[in-house]
């Protein structure tokens, strides 16, 4: 499940509201923490995660919504919530109750105001499915789902203790209260501004700019905030309009520019982006990390280990001020040509030494990956094409097959086919390869040959190459090694010169199956090309070429092939008898999916880890392992797949396996396997070493 996201600054108090946060969720399914922006409601529900997992549930999915713009897609974020990669056609909502069912866990929806009528639907069909779940959410009005409890979030009730939150704020900013002097007149500036803990932040975080006295004396003028949106509750805190007009008070113009240029963006960023998105006029790339800087210091911007991001409340006050600048599409436009010049980026370099930092990087990019393809969809639908298209790889390692096939089928409809065109050959490609993953062979098949037909018409050889790939992908997953290789037969040819056996063709150097560094779709058909021989029991020729496409692979640092080339190997050594290469292999290829992702290839190589390990006779780790492929298949969303030829493997394997161990020992050891969190998984069939205690 997703990591809780950890608290920027340390929590100060609200024990009160801590218990009773923790009473109503061990009476009721679901509790909603309710009230105005900035009054905490966010970080008492981190607070309630982070002081444990609630008596009766197992595991605690935080799920953030305020990035979130597209109500279509929140079923989805949920799914990724939960960790799960559906490699299925069915909706997200379906998947999640599927993987839910009767688990006991924990759903926090973090900031649901602004979608209320899709939370509303989400949480009244999960509650109603899956009967061990519990939700906690946080939004600006109730949801109103059937037995919801509703918390109205308040400030601090005591003054002492929106003090103590204020103190240590002002601490953190270098001006510690030093006398009774200085805590009277924190004390009445608290009342002053409701004890409303984002306004007393942000009031802490000027005193790096001045005295507390001069804060304290500053009058109480009226400043303008965004229009409260119809979800949210009626105003009742005007501190916040006031803290906040005192942070904008207290900015330059050109730090003020950047603040609202900088509400554009969804969630997290970086200062790279910052720099693409809030450069231009008067304020430089260089101005752009100074008053970065200077934002953090106010506290108008958060920063931790090199990410940034606003507050809600402040976001909503940027954007105001980005429209009175008459900048909101200009800002739009120049974040979604950032965002796409970073796809280009990642997809021309995804074959090589920078593939595993563009596989953090796309995932850090999430949210504006999403932003910035809405926006194109509406402004420039062949942008949002290729946007879409270049991540496609990148998205399906990570479980976001729905989202990618909702968005390529979205603007292949609203981009008219005028003729060849290279981004269109990759996002056919990209489809295809999406509805394969989830096991839609059909519609799957007919986009391959829409693939293929374009790319001849745009020439476009390295399109060629990826249609052969995926109709040979395809001809692998149905069981048919040799139409395979026949498929990838001519891009191969054509890229090294070598016929599908591998034999030298029109005179060209034969001393080696793979020269120098190929393209990633050469890489590709000669994947598959090795699947298939070993597919046909040609195990040298398969094992010779993957060894050396592998040692290409290794001398690039590149991971998602290399993977699947070690799988292969794995296989290989298995059915040749070689089990300690075999266990090697499959460590191997989890290895690399631990940096890129991947589940459908986790599960893959823990299949083959389990038969390598109950052939060198360790059956209880052979069985361990095959519990954690099972909790991994069950993430994709799939029973147990792959090549054919792995089924008869699997199935004869834990016919062994239960003979040996006897049946109750060997489901003991699979169910242990499935009460483990993935990672932990995933680091133990890595590593190797004893099993867990019982």
């Amino acid at each position: 499940m997703r990591t809780i996201p950890d608290d920027e600054s340390s929590f100060v108090g609200r024990a009160t509201e801590l218990r009773r946060i923790g009473a109503a969720l061990f009476r009721g399914r679901l509790v909603t923490l309710t009230g105005p922006g900035g009054v905490g409601k966010t970080r008492l529900a981190r607070r309630v995660v982070a002081l444990g997992t609630p008596a009766g549930v197992d595991g605690v999915a935080w799920a953030e919504l305020s990035p979130l713009h597209n109500p279509a897609l929140l079923a989805a974020t949920v799914a990724g919530a939960l960790g799960l990669s559906d490699h299925t056609a069915r909706p997200p909502a379906e998947a999640v109750r599927s993987w839910v069912g009767a688990r006991r866990i924990l759903l926090v929806l973090d900031c649901c105001e602004h979608l209320p009528a899709e939370c509303r639907d989400l949480v009244g069909d999960l509650l109603t499915s899956c009967p061990n779940l519990r939700v906690l959410a946080t939004s600006r009005e109730p949801l109103r789902v059937r037995g919801e409890s509703v918390l109205p979030v308040e400030p601090p009730a005591s003054v002492h203790e929106a003090l103590a939150l204020f103190a240590d704020r002002a601490a953190a900013a270098g001006s510690p209260l030093k006398d009774e002097e200085d805590r009277e007149l924190a004390t009445a500036l608290c009342e002053r501004l409701e004890r409303l803990p984002l306004a007393l932040e942000l009031a802490a975080a000027q005193l790096r700019a001045m005295p507390l006295a001069e804060l304290c004396a500053r009058p109480r003028a009226a400043v303008d905030l965004p229009v409260a949106p119809p979800y949210a509750t009626p105003p009742r805190h005007a501190a916040l309009r006031t803290t906040i007009g005192w942070s904008h008070e207290l900015c330059g113009p050109l730090e003020r520019l950047l603040w609202a240029r900088l509400s554009h963006l969804p969630g997290r960023f970086d200062a790279h982006t910052a720099c693409q998105v809030a450069a231009g006029g008067p304020l430089s790339p260089g101005a752009v990390r100074q008053h970065l800087a200077a934002l953090c210091a106010k506290s108008v911007v958060t920063e931790r280990h090199g990410a940034y991001r606003m507050l809600d409340a402040i976001r909503e006050y940027g954007r105001r001020w980005l429209a009175a600048l008459g900048e909101t599409a200009t800002v739009a436009d120049r974040h979604a040509g950032h965002v796409l010049a970073e796809t280009r980026r990642a997809h021309a370099e995804w074959f090589g030494p920078a593939q595993r930092g563009w596989y953090r990087r796309i995932a850090f990019l999430h949210s504006d990956l999403r932003l910035a393809a809405d926006h194109l969809l509406a402004t420039d639908p062949a942008a949002a094409l290729e946007l879409i298209g270049h991540v496609t790889f990148f998205w399906v390692c990570s479980g976001y097959l729905y989202e990618t096939r909702q968005y390529l089928e979205l603007a292949i409809r609203l981009v008219p086919d005028a003729g060849p065109d290279e981004s269109r050959v990759q996002a056919l490609w990209s489809l295809g390869l999406t509805r394969t993953l989830q096991g839609d062979h059909g519609p799957a098949r007919e986009t391959a040959v829409a693939c293929r037909r374009a790319a001849t018409a745009a020439l476009d050889a390295e399109g060629l190459g990826r249609a052969a790939y995926l109709e040979g992908l395809l001809h692998l997953l149905e069981g048919r090694p040799l139409a395979a290789l026949t498929v990838v037969e001519g891009p191969l040819r054509d890229a090294d010169g070598r016929d599908a056996d591998g034999r030298e063709v029109d005179g060209r150097d034969a001393e080696s199956p793979v020269s120098g560094r190929p393209e990633a779709a050469t890489a590709l058909c000669r994947l598959v090309r090795i699947f298939a021989l070993t597919g046909t029991g040609r195990l040298d020729q398969a094992r010779s070429e993957a060894l050396g496409l592998h040692e290409v692979c290794a001398a690039s640092d590149e991971h998602w092939t290399r993977s699947y080339l070690d799988h292969q190997l794995a296989l290989i050594a298995v059915l040749e008898g070689r089990t300690l290469d075999a266990v090697g292999h499959a460590r191997a290829v989890l290895d690399a999916k631990r940096h890129i992702g991947d589940d459908f290839g986790i599960a893959m190589a823990l299949d083959v880890l389990a038969i390598a390990l109950s052939d060198a006779g360790e059956e209880r780790s052979a069985a361990h392992a095959f519990g954690a492929a099972l909790r991994f298949w069950e993430t994709v969303g799939h029973p147990q797949r792959g090549t054919p030829e792995m089924a008869a493997l699997r199935d004869a394997c834990e016919e062994r396996l239960v003979h040996t161990l006897g049946r109750q020992e060997y489901d003991r050891l699979l169910d242990a396997a499935a009460e483990r969190e993935p990672r932990a998984l995933l680091s133990w069939a890595t590593r190797g070493g004893p099993l867990p205690p019982r």
